[in-house]
């Protein structure tokens, strides 16, 4: 491999100012674009060594064919300009967005002579100011006619309005009294406008203002006995008061903010975003992003923010997880988008909650983008069209003859050389089989290829075995007498079928352990990778270079999902014998019974936190006295 690609530009030739960067393939499509207070600076790294670039970086690299710049004047430009060409071109390295969710939102139509509130998933409204999103339809719909009842205003389609102009009839809504309307004249056109504003107003978050004023108007209205007046006011603070009941408050009446949530792994990360206007949760929003370069979470959640408030109006808090490099540009961003769509003044400021119910809230939005990860992967390998596509997939990168239909993978666990445990996992059809999940306990090894080639060699001695036969043999055991091997269930052989595929955790060196087996049992016909964690690379035997699959695909994600639920796997194996030892060795201690052993690893809570436990530590748990105390400190040491 080349130290770099042939089309690197000279260092010279590059400026030192800040500035945007294109990435480009021979037929000038853009592959990338980044930003950078130093061009010079942020492109060398692109052109370090190839050997020792990030995977990803090295495979964008070597995909493009030139890189381009354009110099600003600052950081904030070079900002601005990042947005609007990742937006134009839509370069394939740059993080994808996908929100397969349709949100509806409340409209109220502001830029039209006489306003309308409508329930509407279009965003490109001009002069509407946009309430949500909302996750249900029903819930915004329910709220809008709650809404009316406090601020009637016009909720009909242009036809219906039309009609009722011409006929001198207003519609239904007229007559009960949701619609003041301006089709007949009741009220006019500006009266009108300003009951659509005190609407947009108390959505935005003003509530208190209009609970305390209507409230004010029903007492003058009791207190000089316009009972009528009195009524309709009544009936007012009730819908205010039903409608802010269904929503919850969360923080004080006066803040208005966007709090985000982001979990992410190698491939992907599960986005949400809590809208809280006036103290109360106004909309929920969650979408997921696809990674293809690897990112720190600063850099997601610039990424993120850009997306959000591409549409939507920024508050004047925005609460993230981690702050980005360019926060203060990003500020100034923020601030400037309020100001051109007319939401308000004010600097807009992003920060980290720390302490009090801001912190909490945003524990409990982090809490949904971990569990929207979970659902995005469980429904993602429950798709059938999507796991045939991966199998399809991996047949072609790694040169099967035939679809992985029966895929095995194997991990190894220890503790610093001890307790060393191995992990088999079995996916058919791209799905679990748990049944046939299988756990070996190796009692002595060098290093972790030599695990793997014992745990595979142990495998391979029974691949050829009749799982019928087996079932068979160890049924007839059981009746005439004969033990089974302890821990295995009779009615079921010890393995089953033979594999396609077989998938060690790890890289070259335990590719070729697994080679190994497979070349002393003699067996052929079953194709063999690893999947090296670092940089989710998949190594075949005996090959120089990786087989990179594309960050996205069905087919790395179905192999990164089995390598995850081997290593669990394994883990949790490891875990319990770890317990089962320090419990067989602290009951061999005189007057230490069951019971006293399980208040032990309660009261300290893990075995490495009482193996690390003084004498005068351990005398304070329950029933142990000092000399007993002693006595352990000194048994957990040999």
């Amino acid at each position: 491999m080349s130290d770099t690609v042939v089309w690197r530009p000279k260092a010279g030739e590059i400026p030192q100012q800040p500035g945007v960067y294109r990435f480009r393939d021979a037929a000038q499509r853009v592959l990338y674009v980044g930003k950078a207070k130093n061009l010079r600076a942020r492109l060398s790294n692109y052109f370090a060594p190839l050997a020792s670039l990030h995977e990803r970086t090295r495979r964008m690299v070597l995909s493009a064919a030139s890189v381009e710049w354009t110099v600003v004047g600052t950081e904030f430009e070079a900002l601005q300009l990042e947005f609007t060409w990742i937006k134009e071109f839509d370069p394939p390295f740059n993080v994808q967005f996908r929100d397969d969710k349709s949100y509806p939102y409340l409209a109220i139509t502001l830029g039209e002579d006489v306003p309308r509130v409508l329930v509407t998933r279009n965003r490109n409204l001009k002069g509407a100011r946009y309430f949500g999103p909302y996750t249900k339809v029903w819930a915004i719909r329910e709220t809008v006619d709650l809404m009316l009842k406090a601020f009637p205003m016009r909720s009909c389609s242009e036809s219906t309005y039309k009609r009722a102009e011409q006929t001198g009839r207003p519609c239904l809504l007229g007559d009960i009294g949701k619609c003041a309307a301006p089709c007949v004249a009741r009220v006019s056109k500006e009266e009108h406008k300003s009951i659509a504003l005190d609407f947009a107003s108390f959505m935005a978050g003003n509530d208190s203002k209009f609970v305390g004023e209507v409230s004010r108007k029903m007492k003058a209205a009791a207190a000089v006995q316009d009972y009528e007046s009195a009524a309709k006011f009544r009936d007012q603070l009730g819908a205010l008061e039903t409608a802010l009941s269904k929503n919850t408050v969360v923080l004080s009446e006066d803040v208005d903010a966007d709090i985000f949530g982001i979990a992410h792994d190698e491939l992907a990360a599960a986005v949400q975003q809590f809208t809280v206007r006036g103290g109360r949760i106004r909309g929920v929003r969650s979408w997921v992003v696809d990674k293809e370069l690897d990112l720190e979470l600063d850099e997601l959640v610039e990424t993120v923010v850009h997306n959000a408030y591409d549409e939507l109006d920024p508050p004047r808090l925005v609460v993230v997880p981690e702050l980005p490099d360019d926060v203060t540009e990003l500020e100034t961003w923020l601030t400037g988008l309020r100001s051109e769509r007319g939401v308000g003044s004010g600097k807009v400021v992003i920060r980290v909650a720390q302490r009090g119910e801001l912190a909490a809230l945003a524990l409990t939005v982090a809490t949904n983008a971990r569990n929207a990860l979970i659902l995005y992967k469980t429904r993602r390998s429950g798709d059938f069209v999507a796991r045939s596509q991966a199998l399809a997939d991996i047949q072609q990168a790694l040169g099967m003859n035939d679809a992985p239909l029966r895929m095995e993978c194997y991990d190894v666990s220890h503790l610093s050389g001890t307790n060393i445990v191995a992990s088999m996992v079995v996916f058919e059809d791209g799905l679990p089989r748990k049944d046939q999940y299988r756990r070996f306990s190796i009692p002595e090894s060098t290093d972790d290829t030599e695990s793997i080639y014992q745990t595979l060699s142990r495998r391979l001695a029974h691949l050829d075995d009749d799982p019928a036969a087996a079932v068979a043999e160890a049924l007839s055991q059981a009746e005439s007498g004969v033990s089974a091997e302890a821990g295995t269930n009779p009615a079921r052989p010890r393995f089953a079928y033979r594999p396609n595929l077989l998938i060690v955790d790890g890289g070259q060196p335990q590719v070729a352990a697994a080679a190994r087996a497979l070349e002393d049992a003699g067996i052929s016909g079953i194709a063999l990778c690893g999947i090296a964690k670092r940089l989710e690379e998949i190594w075949l035997p005996g090959s120089d270079y990786p087989v990179i699959l594309p960050r996205n695909s069905d087919a790395l994600f179905l192999i990164q999902r089995i390598r995850d639920e081997a290593h669990r796997f394994a883990i949790t194996y490891q875990r319990q014998r770890r317990k089962r030892d320090v419990g067989s060795v602290l009951s061999e201690i005189p007057g230490l019974g069951p019971a006293r052993v399980k208040e032990l690893l309660r009261h300290f809570g893990s075995v490495t936190q009482l193996r690390a436990a003084q004498p005068e530590a351990i005398s304070e748990v329950k029933g142990v006295g000092m000399v007993i105390a002693q006595t352990i400190f000194e048994k957990l040491r040999e």
